[in-house]
């Protein structure tokens, strides 16, 4: 394997913080590529990853394993050695290592979830966010379409960007917009969302920070900020905590960052 190319990016990121979930290396879609360019570009203090950082459901089912996803480990890996703080929050298709709760491997701490301060003094909780799934009693997102059903709309979604990209056009995810016509998949991520943020609410914190349902969004509610930092299956999206505190999610889009005021919380 070539080295990995640590050098700066003339335009990176630099923030307090940055969390991340729901990567799914090894699953034929993840977006392994786009993430090792932001991790590329980004320089900051805390790395959260807040489950389904390798999706092991998938790899039982089918064996993949490219390059670029052994890459995006060993570049974790490095930034760990190098002063980066990294914690590691499972999810439930990387539930295997939650038996590793309270260990530590390459400089990576494994957490079952986490109460972070923020720069302004906020108290935030960290979670993957699957538990809520029996409390939500629709099922998850892929019990409504169907591992089969999933696979082929996300196939669909790469034929579809592959003629986008021909024609000039950005990334577009028609998968998430397929999902958010279907009303029980739409019903599932309002029920979650609310659910996980009274659950905050009752723990006494500002601020929730979760994954799980590939949805990005920061906005208030039930007297909280809830934020999920989406995915890289779909979204291509990272939350970051800015040195004054400020939560603001990006979209990584071909060689671009996107920062968007509509997607700021201070």
């Amino acid at each position: 394997m070539a080295p990995l190319d640590d050098s700066p990016d003339p335009t990176s990121l630099q923030v307090r913080s940055v969390f991340l979930s729901d990567i799914h290396l090894g699953y034929h879609d993840c977006k392994a590529e786009a993430l090792l360019d932001f991790l590329k570009r980004l320089q900051c203090e805390h790395l959260y990853l807040i489950g389904d950082i390798v999706d092991i459901w998938n790899m039982r089912r089918s064996w993949f394993w490219p390059e670029a996803h052994n890459t995006v480990i060993q570049k974790i890996l490095r930034m760990a050695r190098h002063g980066t703080k990294v914690t590691f929050i499972p999810g439930n298709h990387d539930a295997l290592f939650r038996q590793y709760v309270g260990l530590q491997f390459g400089g990576i701490e494994i957490v079952q979830d986490a109460d972070i301060t923020l720069a302004d003094g906020r108290r935030a909780w960290l979670t993957h966010g699957d538990q809520f799934d029996t409390a939500v009693k629709c099922g998850t997102l892929l019990r409504h379409l169907g591992h089969h059903g999933y696979d082929f709309l996300l196939w669909l979604n790469r034929r579809w960007n592959t003629v986008r990209r021909m024609r000039g056009l950005p990334y577009w995810s028609l998968a998430e917009a397929v999902k958010h016509r279907i009303t029980t998949a739409r019903t599932y991520i309002e029920r979650y969302e609310h659910i996980v943020a009274e659950e905050a609410a009752d723990r006494g914190v500002d601020v929730v920070i979760c994954g799980h349902i590939h949805r990005p969004v920061v906005k208030e509610l039930a007297g909280v900020v809830y934020a999920n930092d989406g995915d890289w299956v779909e979204n291509c999206t990272a939350l970051v905590e800015e040195y004054d505190g400020t939560l603001e999610l990006i979209d990584y889009e071909g060689d671009y960052l996107i920062h968007s005021p509509d997607r700021r919380y201070a």
